[in-house]
């Protein structure tokens, strides 16, 4: 998981975006906010089967950071891993922005998502294979922009809300809520297990406060299909041996089974 501002790889805390500061990684010491040294370690270091990339400038409104994507996506060409790209994508013509800077797959923000409508549009133009609705939440809470929020009133629930992007179309799910994002204080397995029974078929990832392996094992157990990881790696607590033991399909029914760390 990268987080991007003014083209440097930031380290994300409680969703303040005005104090995150760079990334400074175990994984790449002489290369601190280098995008593109970090994704090389990612892959090589690691092992990652793909990797999430947050444009923080164009999710606040600002141009996408078309030259820094383009880097990242040769560095993916060359490695065999897609790119999962947010950069605050909420209409089909911004979809195609994005794609067009070597995204694998489109990720439509609740922040960000003016209508699911739109929603549906966007899924229809490229293909419910290269979208993924991000439930954004703080602590929680569903985080609505506000032309969402004076269309549909009342804040819904975070299943509902899951449930009108599955209605759209959608067959992946980002659970991300940025208030736990780089504070080790764990996930919200509860939503995760409610979110596994509302839309058993659908592909569900999650991130936000994992510390340890213990927490991708407990993810992994709740039907994660794979782990959205940024501080843990930085700060050397999940490492290759740890990816490697939780790769593999997530637990379904009463099988057992892993998931990928992303």
């Amino acid at each position: 998981m990268l987080d991007l501002a003014r083209g440097i790889a930031v380290h994300a805390r409680a969703g303040d975006r005005r104090h995150y500061e760079t990334v400074r990684s175990v994984i790449a010491p002489d290369a601190d906010g280098d995008p593109v040294a970090l994704l090389r370690a990612f892959r090589k270091i690691l092992g990652v089967a793909e990797c999430y990339i947050a444009d923080l400038d164009a999710i606040q409104g600002g141009a996408v950071q078309r030259r820094v994507l383009r880097e990242l996506a040769m560095v993916e060409t060359g490695s065999g891993g897609p790119l999962l790209v947010d950069a605050g994508t909420s209409r089909p013509g911004g979809t195609l922005e994005v794609l067009s800077c070597g995204a694998s797959e489109i990720v439509v923000g609740l922040e960000s998502l003016h209508a699911f409508s739109d929603l549906a549009d966007i899924v229809q133009l490229v293909g419910p294979s290269r979208v993924i609705f991000s439930l954004d939440l703080r602590l929680g809470s569903p985080i609505l922009h506000p032309a969402l929020q004076d269309a549909i009133g009342a804040t819904p629930d975070a299943l509902s809300l899951a449930a009108q992007a599955v209605g759209a179309g959608v067959r992946t799910l980002l659970v991300l809520d940025i208030g736990r994002v780089g504070t080790g204080c764990g996930v919200d397995l509860g939503l995760l297990n409610a979110l596994r029974r509302r839309c058993p078929s659908e592909r569900l990832l999650a991130g936000g406060g994992v510390l340890t392996r213990r927490d991708l094992d407990r993810m992994r157990d709740a039907g994660c299909d794979g782990v959205l990881v940024a501080s843990a790696i930085h700060a050397g607590r999940v490492g290759a041996e740890d990816v490697a033991a939780v790769a593999g399909p997530p637990a379904r029914a009463g099988q057992s089974g892993t998931s990928d760390s992303r």
